[in-house]
């Protein structure tokens, strides 16, 4: 429950500071995806998924599966309510890593 409160933060904070020009570097490092992803989407331990250089289209999905539930993973369920409206940005953003 911590943790979810201090990404909330977080995303607050990002919002603020950021505003529409926001890079999606910033934002994924921001909303904490690179402490698992692992700095631009290449994750230093195979528990986590390679994200670097995956179709955008595909990861704003798999972003989308978990919001909806049609993926289940507790840590990622979690965090999705958190990048709401910037999946486009970091998808880009990772495709091209």
């Amino acid at each position: 429950m911590q943790k979810i409160l201090h990404y909330v933060l977080a995303m607050m904070t990002l919002s603020i500071a950021l505003g529409v020009q926001a890079s999606g570097k910033s934002v994924y490092n921001s909303l904490g995806c690179s402490s698992c992803h692992g700095i631009d989407g290449k994750p230093s331990t195979s528990a986590y998924p390679t994200l670097a250089g995956k179709d955008a289209v595909w990861l704003v999905n798999q972003l989308k599966y978990f919001q909806f539930g049609v993926r289940k993973d507790p840590t990622m369920n979690a965090m999705v309510p958190i990048v709401a409206g910037y999946e486009q940005i970091i998808a880009d953003y990772l495709s091209k890593q």
